[in-house]
């Protein structure tokens, strides 16, 4: 257990960043799996729309550090493939 004021003040900070990062990581991949679950459909429009608000959240994620920034560009630009390859 922390002893001093600032140990357990870094233990708030710690579980409320926590709390941020996960329901970020959450958004994240709730975005992405939209636009995965339409190209799958073969609905361009859909994934397209999916899309435009799944790369934002990437993009956002990779500044907070919640995924590597390589990571976030690599998912966009292969969704961003596999919605261009639909037709």
């Amino acid at each position: 257990m922390a002893n001093t004021r600032s140990a357990k003040k870094a233990i708030r900070q710690s579980a409320r960043r926590t709390d941020i990062n996960k329901a970020r990581r959450s958004r994240i991949r709730t975005c992405v799996r939209k636009v995965e679950e339409a190209i799958e459909k073969g609905d361009k429009a859909a994934a397209a729309e999916a899309f435009s608000t799944a790369q934002p959240e990437l993009m956002r994620g990779a500044q907070k550090g919640i995924i590597h920034r390589n990571a976030a560009s690599r998912k966009v630009s292969r969704l961003s493939k596999r919605i261009q390859a639909l037709g």
